[in-house]
């Protein structure tokens, strides 16, 4: 059997993966909160969770890998646009849900086993929290239920702080009812205007860091495999997981291996709507940009390291990608050669994965280069349409571009430039012109009919 090797947050090594059960194979991911589109860095982690859930099938078997991933649907930020739109909560998730498939589904990203809703799984929750303040755990305050950091010894073991570092640096609500500034809400009260359930410490919600171990529990067990999402979500909302599930359940391991993807860059820079550079899936699939390119360009980085998305990867990403295509395109589909396989089973190295497809390219070998394609999501049968236009021969129209500024140079009048220019981006070539001369590209949005006035 291959041999998977894993870097575990929890331990700070890398490790050997040993399933609990060969035969259900179990991995936790955070899911999004559902009350607005996902932005580019959202869908890291499902490319990550998506990568290894294909190599557990390739290895176990699609029978015997279980994957869940959650969707948030109560929270404070989905009552504030309830509120401020005058539309339905269940309206705005479930339409929230039904972009985040058909962005995710344009990724290329396999639906997991089980996607449950935070509202589909509240008994379990008032359970959890009925279990943890049973055993001392958690204490009521003021209509709220607490989890009492100071009861877990082992809290920190995560990230690896102590209490006062988590303190003196962390998102830490204040709050007067807190017997410590550490302890995080377990359950909160809701007035009438907002979302809440029967419960012994009366009609309330649940506070965050509790759904993802209920529902975990539910779907997986006390003890599973692999929990994972953003670095940013390692404190508090790991952490805090953690401690209740293990708290509620002393005997269990809540997860034995802990993933951690790191953040998105643009053009070398945070994503950030104050820099004008923050933009969603969705926003770049409207632009014209395929999601087998997105897909691309977030395998070229490892998992472990800040990602930068930037104009160039995009560009270099989408011409290798048309080689590739037109040379799987109608081929059978081989078997999987060790070179990938060992890449990708070693720590999710789809950098070094990506490469040894560039090898494969490049000695024409298309049935192992079609597997290995298809292995990484790349490549499901029949190349995208989008790739059919890279033998478009747009030299003459270069050409004619290239005398058109040169005379433009000499008599500074530039309206046949502009005008050319104008129909190319209108049929949706892209237009580069530099002292060296002119290059024309066809995007995925070209539509050949246009250039007809031209030819």
């Amino acid at each position: 059997m291959t041999e998977i090797k894993l870097h575990n947050t929890k331990t700070r090594r890398k490790e050997v993966f040993e399933p609990i059960d060969p035969q259900n194979v179990r991995m936790y991911l955070c899911g999004p909160t559902v009350y607005d589109r996902a932005h580019l860095g959202n869908a890291r982690n499902v490319l990550m969770f998506d990568v290894l859930f294909r190599l557990f099938r390739h290895v176990y078997g699609a029978e015997h890998v279980t994957y869940v991933r959650n969707f948030t649907d109560v929270d404070d930020k989905i009552n504030a646009k309830a509120a401020e739109t005058g539309r339905p909560i269940r309206v705005i998730t479930d339409e929230t849900i039904g972009w985040y498939h058909d962005d995710m589904d344009a990724l290329g990203a396999l639906r997991p086993t089980h996607e449950p809703r935070a509202t589909e799984y509240i008994q379990e929750m008032v359970e959890m929290i009925d279990t943890l303040t049973a055993k001392g755990h958690a204490y009521e305050a003021e209509g709220h239920v607490l989890f009492a950091v100071s009861t877990d010894p082992e809290y920190g073991s995560l990230s690896g702080r102590s209490v006062d570092d988590m303190i003196a640096g962390a998102r830490v609500e204040v709050a007067p009812y807190k017997r410590d500034p550490m302890d995080f809400v377990l359950w909160k009260p809701s007035d009438l205007d907002t979302p809440g359930w029967d419960s012994p410490w009366g009609r309330g919600r649940p506070g965050w860091h509790i759904e993802c171990s209920a529902m975990s529990k539910e779907l997986l067990g006390e003890t599973f495999d692999i929990h994972g999402g953003g670095n940013d979500l390692q404190f508090p909302h790991h952490e805090n997981e953690i401690a209740q599930s293990r708290c509620a359940h002393p005997e269990s391991d809540f997860a034995k291996v802990w993933l951690h993807n790191d953040m998105l860059q643009v053009e070398g820079k945070k994503m950030s709507k104050s820099l004008g550079n923050f933009f969603t899936v969705r926003d770049l699939l409207d632009q014209g940009v395929p999601g087998e390119v997105i897909r691309f360009v977030f395998l070229s980085t490892h998992y472990s390291k800040p990602m930068d998305w930037t104009e160039k990867k995009r560009e270099g990403a989408e011409k290798t990608l048309r080689k590739w295509y037109a040379q799987v395109d109608g081929q059978s589909v081989g078997e999987v050669p060790d070179t990938v396989l060992s890449a990708v089973s070693n720590d999710l190295n789809t950098a070094g994965a990506l490469a040894e497809l560039h090898k494969l390219s490049s000695s024409n070998e298309a049935a192992a280069l079609a597997a290995s394609m298809k292995m990484l999501g790349l490549f499901i049968g029949a190349a995208p349409d989008w790739a059919a236009v890279s033998d478009v021969d747009l030299s003459a129209l270069e050409a004619a571009l290239s005398d058109a500024r040169n005379v433009a140079m000499e008599t500074k009048d530039f309206s046949k430039v502009d005008a050319l220019k104008a129909t190319l981006l209108d049929a949706g070539v892209e237009v580069q012109m530099s002292k060296e001369g002119v290059t024309l590209k066809p995007s995925p949005k070209f539509d050949p009919s246009k250039l007809e006035v031209l030819l």
